[in-house]
C-alpha cells in the first residue's frame, strides 16, 4: 500500500462524538432534484449519512461516469424517486463499517445494486452502501484510474462470462468499441486469447480501439456483418452488442450459426425493438442474450487481479477524460455529446 493510502488509513482511525474525527457532519454531493439537461445537477451540502449495521460508509476519492445516470438525468429510468444523488459506482477508503466487514481506511469499490437510483449514490464525497457490493482492493495506481474501473470491469466481465459464455481461440465481435465497455473488453478479451473485431463510427478513434487490443477495427457504417465476414466468412463465435437496438439486426448477421449475441448496452438511448417478430429478427441457429450487471458477477479477485495487471503494465484502463468534482455539469456534457474515447472519471 503506497505512503499516501496508509496516511489516509491512520487519519481515519481517532474518533470523536461517536464517529471518527476524519468524518465531517456535511459533505458535497451532487443532486437531481428532477430529470433535465446537464445544468440540473447541482452541487450541495447535504449531511454525511450514518451507516447501520450491514452498511458502509465511503469516503469517495473517485467516482466513473456512466450512461445508466445519463439515463436517469434524461428521465429514463424507472422506480427513480427525487431528489436523488446519482452515481453507480464509486472507489475510496472505509470511513464507518459498524458491522465490521471492512476495516477504517481500506480501499474499496462499490457498484450497482441500487446505488443513485434506489438510493444515493457515488456522486458525493461520502456514500452509504450495503456492505454486499464493496469490493476490497490493494493499489497504488492514482484514484482517477481506479474511479474507471469498477462498473466498466463488471459489465465487460460478465458480458463475457455469463452473457457470452466466450472461450479462448474463439473470435468476438464488439458492437461500441470505442466505448468504456467497448474498450475493456477488448482488453479482458485479449488477455484470453480470444481474436478481436471492434467497431468504431469515427475513423479518428481507431488508434483508440487498436491500443485496446482489437485485431481489426471495423468503421461502423451500418454494414457490419459485411465487413466481419470478409474477415470471418463463416461469422465470428460471439459479439457483444452495446450501441442498442439500431444495429442489432446487423450485429445478430455477423455471426456463425451456434454463435452468441450478448445484448449489454444502449449507446443509442433507444431500449426497445419494435414489432418484434422472432423469426424474421432472428437468423436462423443464432442465440441472443442480455445481461444487466450484479454485483455478485464480479469476483474480487478479478478486480484485484485486473488492477495488478495494470499496475504491472499487462492490462490497460481506458480513460477519456478526468474532472474535478466542481466540473460535473461539463463531464455529463462531453458524455452526452459523446465527446471523448473511454470512461470519464471525476476525482473529490
Amino acid at each position: 500500500m503506497s505512503a499516501g493510502h496508509q496516511n489516509v488509513e491512520a487519519r481515519i482511525t481517532g474518533t470523536r462524538s461517536g464517529r471518527p474525527s476524519a468524518v465531517p457532519a456535511t459533505m458535497r454531493a451532487v443532486v437531481l432534484d428532477a430529470p433535465g439537461p446537464p445544468s440540473a445537477l447541482a452541487i450541495r451540502e447535504l449531511p454525511v449519512p450514518v451507516p447501520s449495521p450491514g452498511q458502509v460508509l465511503i469516503r469517495v476519492r473517485a467516482f466513473g461516469l456512466n450512461r445508466l445516470e445519463l439515463y436517469l438525468r434524461l428521465g429514463l429510468s424507472e422506480g427513480v424517486s427525487f431528489p436523488r444523488v446519482p452515481g453507480v459506482e464509486a472507489v475510496g477508503v472505509v470511513a464507518e463499517c459498524p458491522g465490521g466487514e471492512f476495516r477504517a481506511g481500506q480501499q474499496v469499490a462499490a457498484v450497482t445494486g441500487g446505488m443513485g437510483r434506489v438510493f444515493d449514490g457515488g456522486y458525493a464525497d461520502y456514500t452509504c452502501v450495503p456492505a454486499a457490493q464493496v469490493f476490497p482492493f490493494r493499489s497504488d495506481l492514482d484514484w482517477a484510474t481506479l474511479g474507471a474501473v469498477p462498473l466498466m470491469l463488471e459489465t465487460s466481465y460478465g458480458s463475457l462470462t455469463t452473457g457470452l459464455d466466450a472461450r479462448p481461440g474463439q473470435s468476438i465481435l464488439i458492437r461500441g468499441g470505442t466505448s468504456s465497455v467497448g474498450l475493456a473488453t477488448a482488453v479482458l478479451a485479449r488477455r484470453r486469447g480470444m481474436t478481436v473485431l471492434s467497431t468504431t463510427r469515427n475513423p479518428g478513434k481507431a488508434e483508440a480501439v487498436t491500443r485496446a487490443g482489437a485485431d481489426h477495427v471495423l468503421i461502423d457504417d451500418g454494414h457490419v456483418a459485411r465487413q466481419v465476414r470478409q474477415i470471418l466468412p463463416g461469422g465470428a463465435d460471439s459479439a457483444l452488442e452495446l450501441v442498442g437496438t439500431p444495429t442489432l439486426p446487423d450485429t445478430l448477421r455477423s455471426v456463425r450459426v451456434h454463435g452468441v449475441v450478448c445484448f449489454s448496452g444502449m449507446l443509442s438511448n433507444q431500449w426497445t425493438v419494435h414489432d418484434f417478430y422472432p423469426l424474421d429478427y432472428l437468423p436462423t441457429g443464432v442465440r441472443l442474450t442480455a445481461y444487466k450487471g450484479d454485483p455478485a458477477d464480479l469476483p474480487p479477485q478479478v478486480l484485484q487481479d485486473f488492477l495488478d495487471a495494470v499496475a504491472a503494465g499487462t492490462a490497460t484502463v481506458p480513460i477519456g477524460r478526468v474532472y474535478q468534482f466542481d466540473q460535473i455539469v461539463q463531464a455529463h456534457t462531453d458524455m452526452e455529446q459523446n465527446r471523448a474515447s473511454g470512461k470519464l472519471v471525476v476525482t473529490t
